[in-house]
């Protein structure tokens, strides 16, 4: 089974970083603008466009706000097995947090694309919370 595991440093407090990741339908306008452009919440399910129009069905397995965590899972595409989460840790200063994202999945070839993929978003992310701390200062 293949692992990708990203760290991503944010311009934003823990608190504020977690609320947008739990926030399940706004992926797309609170967390990765523009790697993501569109979410639809169905049930327990969240339908995802990303940029290059693929479209995953992903199905969330829990929110726990004690953590700071997110897992989910991608129920349809080109996976065998799928299941990723975020947590959010203290950054090196009050006003800054990280993100690890983790996936795990088959087939393994599949690995390359994912940590593409998982750059990207850790790249939105940054410029995401980078926009949002300038409009507060």
């Amino acid at each position: 089974m293949a692992s990708v595991r990203h760290e991503i440093a944010l311009t934003a407090t823990p608190d504020e970083v977690w609320d947008a990741l739990r926030d399940w339908g706004a992926l797309h306008t609170r967390l990765v603008p523009g790697f993501v452009t569109a979410t639809e919440v169905d049930g327990g399910d969240r339908v995802v466009t990303f940029f290059d129009g693929t479209v995953a069905r992903e199905r969330i397995v829990v929110v726990d706000d004690a953590r700071r965590r997110l897992a989910w899972s991608v129920v349809d595409g080109p996976f065998t097995h799928h299941h990723a989460s975020a947590r959010v840790v203290p950054g090196a200063d009050d006003a800054s947090a990280v993100l690890i994202w983790t996936a795990d999945f088959l087939p393994d070839d599949l690995a390359p694309r994912m940590r593409g993929l998982i750059t990207a978003g850790g790249q939105a992310m940054q410029r995401a919370f980078s926009v949002t701390h300038s409009a507060r200062s």
